[in-house]
């Protein structure tokens, strides 16, 4: 069960002040929301944390597991959601925790609607250095990625829709990636069975894909099968049948593996990605600059480029990011979970938008502060 949230201490109050002078707005969400919007948005990992109740309705609920969803939603659903806007947040958030209460503060930042992409991550990563410092002295390490480089990758080799989707969902998931790379350098399969269907579904909406199959399953009169729903049977087909279309030629899964070996500082990262798609013959100059736009607008910031981390590999645990990711740890050598969090997150506007039935885009970037563990590096707690 979750326990008394201890108080602010005098740091987060001053992290708060912080964050209120750099200009954003305090925002205030309910602790209450809709079981299945979170589920739909955050990816397994964080779902399977959640802390749930029921209303009078029998409608499902969770107390919130962060502050990013009700602060984008309330934003969507406000009257200046077509504005730029910048938010703070700080208080209670709740998930399971094996060993740890289920309830503890976290504070953030969210960045919406800025049309400016690069120099939007670029003021995020300089604000959460600087309010890390309010908690510690020690050293930093900050270490970065780019899952739109490894979409840019997937895109220019000129794969199957389907096998784009299905790599794009092993990086942000991890644990796969590495499997279907493997079975993507085998001959391809030969055999009919599928290649009608997957043929008609080349390109298609994956929703769409899914729900054409769930009711060819419903016509045949499956509607569960071992417990699994038509949907989810529908889902496992298609994927599992889009693994037969492998082939991809040995030099382009070199180039996959040259880009995803690259671990070095952020600028030897964008000169080394110019070589390697120059090479290759793929066209990933577009995330290439906005790496080089966000590098030069970093430098300006005063952050220290060379002491960073950048590396092709790096994602996070979470469905919805889409570009820059990040992470602030403890430099001192100790091992442990990061210190902050966060990074370009426009997949999730787009699903809440199409959710909210709004016709808007709003390019969004953030991260979270983890209080208690900051004030541990700092020596405070």
């Amino acid at each position: 069960m979750p326990t008394a949230t201890t108080s602010l201490s005098a740091l987060d109050i001053s992290l708060a002040a912080l964050l209120a002078e750099a200009g954003f707005v305090r925002a205030e969400p309910p602790l209450l929301m809709p079981a299945d919007l979170v589920r739909d948005l955050v990816g397994e990992a964080l779902a399977r944390r959640l802390y749930l109740t029921t209303d009078a309705d029998g409608a499902e609920l969770c107390l919130r597991p962060d502050y990013t969803i009700p602060v984008v939603q309330a934003h969507l659903e406000g009257p200046q959601a077509r504005e730029a806007a910048a938010y703070s947040y700080l208080g209670p958030v709740f998930r399971h925790r094996a060993g740890m209460a289920g309830e503890f503060n976290q504070a953030g930042i969210e960045l919406l609607g800025r049309a400016d992409r690069e120099a939007a991550d670029a003021e995020v990563i300089a604000i959460a250095l600087k309010a890390a410092r309010v908690y510690t002295d020690g050293p930093l390490q900050l270490v970065l990625g780019d899952v739109g480089i490894f979409l840019s990758l997937i895109g220019a080799l000129g794969l199957p829709a389907v096998w784009r989707r299905r790599l794009a969902k092993d990086f942000r998931r991890s644990g796969m990636l590495a499997d279907d790379l493997r079975r993507l350098a085998e001959p391809a399969s030969q055999g009919p069975t599928h290649a009608g269907l997957l043929a008609a579904l080349e390109g298609s909406d994956p929703k769409a894909a899914r729900e054409l199959v769930t009711d060819l399953l419903s016509i045949a009169g499956i509607t569960t099968v071992g417990g699994r729903s038509a949907a989810d049977i529908a889902e496992r087909f298609l994927e599992q049948a889009a693994l037969g279309t492998g082939g991809l030629a040995a030099d382009k899964v070199a180039v996959v593996e040259q880009v995803l070996g690259l671990d070095t500082d952020p600028v030897s990262a964008e000169a080394k990605l110019r070589e390697i798609a120059s090479r290759a013959g793929l066209d990933m100059a577009a995330a290439i600059n906005r790496l080089a736009e966000r590098n030069a607008l970093l430098a300006a910031a005063d952050v220290d480029l060379s002491a960073a981390k950048f590396s092709t590999r790096f994602g996070r645990d979470v469905d919805y990011y889409t570009g820059l990711v990040f992470e602030i740890h403890d430099g001192s050598g100790r091992a442990g979970k990061p210190l902050v969090g966060g990074g370009r997150y426009d997949r999730l506007t787009d699903m809440m938008t199409a959710k909210l039935g709004l016709d808007l885009k709003v390019p969004a970037v953030g991260c979270a502060f983890w209080v208690e563990r900051l004030a541990v590096a700092g020596g405070r707690a």
